[in-house]
């Protein structure tokens, strides 16, 4: 991929480049009729297979087939050769969708480039469409002049990649993949392989990738749909670490419409373009959004070190898609303070209900204590208990669930999980005697719990640091480097924070008073909190 220049360009979904002459254009309408057909083809099988996999199928392979638009955006990405041999590998091919769109990219616009697929599939009810796809790119290209071969393997890529097929790995100038999505577990053979070969990954997106990058040549190309989770959270900071000491990140999309990518397919993560090359991490990445599959884009350059920050102890990869995300995560990066300087901790809640599924209760009696829930979270409090509501308001105090318990005082929970269609992705509330009663409370681990060593906080301090994290700046900074629906502990640690003395200002302006509506809180954040208020953005200047 050419270096990027500094600054903002709309780019349209194009696809091939037009001919100088009429008799050039005349025979390049030719070659993209052919071209559209092939494509037309191959999405049309790919609809066809797809529709046909049970849910059952598709989750135990975790298939997700490409769609014409993103697989040529994919291609699209690839810088080709000007002669020579083009050695691309599909390590998921699927239908072939990936590979069809490469060689209809090499056909149009560098017929003389011949094109070496290696393509695996591991579901052989697959093999004949993979075959059938490969066979029609071969024929297509040769009637443009253009030799392509292909080598379809019934095969797991991971065992291959791993050297478990006992031959040597083929290096690659160029890998194309929607790679698989499942996790998998520590104990799994693709786990196992992977971590031989010192990739420490935990799902199978994240070992194709890994795997896939190790096996390009020296200065070669990755480009992929990944889903946006990679780029955070604690699980995939190996995996992180891994893919930034090999392949320099160039180009990463996000597609603001999350599940419309792969409509057909109900897949409900936020997607991820990134496009890399072997070798050292160039100094500007050039970062792109677009609404869907086929729409305009908008693109930025931007430094590498707004990206992966050098200071970062987990690698995070920050993707701030506009001038106002980066001014946004230049104002965060500013605050005073870290938890640490705060006394503050934070963790989840200790109550995993399936396994406390014993000493659940609906009410509380005299041997039990209140459990709170993501549910239980409104308006900046807890509203407990909740009547009707299929969870338990309680839990059972015995031996077993007494290390589980927290006394009851002033704490502040985050929930773990949003749903998909929530607003806001960051929801915080104020915990404490006045909203449950007795001595002690279970929390649910699907909420992240502020505390001093297991103790709670003052009342002004948990106001305001709960009127900060329900901020819409805090929430949108942390849309740029969270791109699934779960806030984890490690994300709020990241985070840093206004000084104590502001955040108590702060919550004595809430002590007297209803929690107020988002408009108002943002205008109250942002006058106890100066550093918080909305940025300016010059757009000419960006």
């Amino acid at each position: 991929m050419k270096t990027a220049q500094p600054g903002f360009r709309l780019s349209s979904a194009s696809t091939y480049s037009s001919a100088a002459t009429s008799d050039e254009r005349a025979k390049l309408g030719v070659v993209s009729e052919a071209l559209s057909d092939l494509l037309q083809t191959v999405e049309q099988r790919r609809q066809t297979v797809s529709a046909g996999l049970s849910a059952r199928h598709r989750s135990a392979l975790g298939q997700f087939f490409t769609p014409r638009d993103p697989a040529g955006f994919l291609a699209g990405l690839l810088e080709l050769p000007e002669s020579g041999v083009f050695r691309v590998l599909d390590p998921g091919a699927g239908v072939g969708s990936l590979s069809a769109a490469v060689v209809a990219r090499v056909v149009a616009e560098r017929p003389d480039v011949a094109v070496e697929i290696t393509a695996f599939e591991l579901d052989a009810a697959l093999m004949p469409h993979l075959v059938a796809t490969l066979e029609a790119c071969t024929a297509t290209a040769e009637q443009h002049g253009c030799r392509v071969s292909f080598d379809a393997r019934h095969a797991n890529f991971v065992q291959y990649a791993t050297g478990w097929l006992f031959e040597e790995p083929a290096e690659f100038d160029a890998v194309i993949a929607n790679p698989p999505y499942r996790k998998v577990s520590t104990s799994s053979p693709e786990r196992v392989a992977s971590e031989i070969r010192g990739l420490r990954a935990s799902n199978l997106y994240t070992i194709f990738t890994g795997l896939a990058a190790d096996l390009l040549a020296e200065g070669g190309q990755i480009s992929l749909i990944v889903p946006r989770s990679w780029a955070n959270g604690p699980y995939h900071e190996p995996f992180r670490r891994y893919l930034l000491e090999r392949v320099s990140l160039d180009f990463l999309h996000v597609y603001e419409q999350r599940g419309k990518v792969f409509a057909d397919a109900d897949v409900l993560q936020e997607n991820v373009v990134l496009h890399g090359t072997r070798g050292p991490q160039v100094e500007v990445v050039t970062l792109s959004t677009s609404a869907s599959g086929g729409d305009a884009r908008l693109e930025r350059v931007v430094p590498v070190a707004e990206i992966v920050r050098p200071d970062d102890p987990h690698a995070f990869v920050r993707i701030p898609v506009d001038a106002r995300a980066t001014r946004i995560a230049e104002q965060m990066a500013g605050l005073p303070t870290t938890l640490a300087d705060l006394d503050l901790m934070v963790s989840t809640g200790r109550v995993v209900d399936f396994r406390a599924k014993d000493n659940l209760r609906h009410d509380v009696s005299l041997d039990a204590v209140p459990l709170v829930y993501p549910g239980h979270l409104r308006e900046g409090r807890v509203v407990w208990p909740l009547a009707g509501s299929k969870k338990p308001n309680a839990l059972h105090r015995c031996d077993d669930t007494e290390p589980l318990l927290l006394p009851n005082e002033t704490f502040v929970l985050v929930k773990r999980f949003s749903a998909k269609e929530e607003r806001r992705r960051v929801v915080a509330a104020v915990c404490g005697p006045e909203d449950l009663p007795g001595d002690a409370v279970g929390y649910e681990n699907h909420l992240n719990v502020y505390h001093r060593r297991n103790r709670g906080l003052p009342l002004l301090l948990a106001l305001g640091l709960s009127a900060f994290l329900n901020c819409t700046l805090v929430d949108d900074h942390v849309r740029s480097f969270s791109g699934h629906t779960q806030i984890n502990a490690t994300d709020l640690r990241q985070l840093r924070y206004p000084g104590v003395d502001e955040l108590v200002r702060l919550g004595g302006a809430l002590s007297a008073r209803s929690w107020p509506g988002q408009c108002e809180l943002d205008a109250m954040v942002a006058n106890y909190l100066p550093a918080v208020s909305e940025p300016v953005v010059d757009l000419q200047a960006a």
